[in-house]
């Protein structure tokens, strides 16, 4: 397995923000593409000292960092690549105090940097479907995130996870933990007739009536393996991300609980190859689509 990149492989790559802007322009475009104004392929020039390229033809321009998370962003470029290799490099997950250390700004800044990338990594992370005839197991687990653990109060947030064996990790916050509200999720995420693990908990008692082949293992009894039944790889990343909870975050909103589930997916997804982590999340950016003129700038009508 090869090994994820070290920061001085980051520096050899990206050591400033001219090298950065670079990447993000032919990640986006590519070394040529049809001009939005001349429609003629072209290639296109770095404008000095600007964050602009223009149409070696026409001279028409395109911002690289327009449609990215670091769209007006006063942080240089060089910062957000290399606040997102932290995040790739990590086990545990990077605080907003942590990127405040190390990047020099201000706690608002390294707060609204770390949603950002966050948000980005569950987009180009993607989700499911998982499992399905044929394909291994799924197992399926609730946890239980936050909270006072108050007797009688049910002020914890419920979180769903489902993951393939060998595969990949979809999470999910629900509402509750109901029947109706779990199985709803899993079958938007589970294929029918995929093989689902769970414990013994009511939520998950009527997955055969949805056509899933289940098993359950007892969890009361200190029964953790049946056959190729158990939930132990679920298990092992709620121990995962409950320790960073615990550990890195201490406290974590509700109201954000899915954009930090959703950086330890994109980790978990890709914990077999994490020398891929970081090109992917720097290559994740969508090409812009083409703009069509209006009339004023030529365009023709479209009855």
């Amino acid at each position: 397995m090869a090994k994820a990149p070290t920061y001085k492989d980051f520096l050899a790559k990206y050591p400033d923000d001219d090298a950065c802007l670079e990447h993000l322009m032919r990640t986006r475009y590519g070394n040529e593409h049809e001009c939005q104004k001349c429609n003629r392929v072209a290639k296109y020039y770095r404008i000095k000292k600007r964050q602009a390229y223009e149409c070696e033809h026409c001279g028409f321009q395109v911002y690289p960092k327009a449609g990215t998370p670091f769209e007006k962003s006063r942080t240089s470029l060089h910062s957000w690549f290399f606040a997102m290799f932290l995040f790739c490099a990590s086990r545990n997950g990077v605080s907003a105090k942590e990127l405040e250390r190390q990047l020099g700004v201000t706690y608002k800044t390294a707060w609204r940097m770390a949603r950002l990338i966050r948000e980005y990594m569950g987009q180009v992370d993607g989700e499911g479907p998982l499992g399905g005839p044929g394909r291994k197991p799924v197992e399926a687990d609730k946890a239980f995130i936050g909270g006072k653990d108050v007797r009688g109060k049910e002020d914890k947030t419920v979180v769903l996870g489902m993951v393939e064996r060998g595969g990949e990790l979809v999470t999910r916050v629900i509402k509750n933990r109901r029947e109706h509200t779990v199985s709803r999720e899993i079958i938007r995420v589970i294929h029918p007739g995929a093989k689902v693990a769970t414990d013994e908990a009511h939520a998950f008692s009527n997955l055969r009536d949805y056509g899933f082949h289940h098993g359950t293992v007892n969890h009361a009894k200190g029964e953790y393996v049946r056959g190729d039944v158990h939930t132990n790889t679920i298990e092992g990343f709620w121990n995962l991300f409950k320790g960073a909870y615990r550990g890195t975050y201490v406290h974590v909103s509700p109201k954000y609980l899915d954009l930090y589930l959703g950086e330890f997916e994109y980790r978990w997804n890709l914990r077999k190859a994490p020398h891929l982590m970081l090109p992917i999340l720097l290559q994740g950016f969508a090409t812009p689509e083409r703009r069509v003129p209006s009339l004023q700038e030529g365009g023709q009508s479209v009855a």
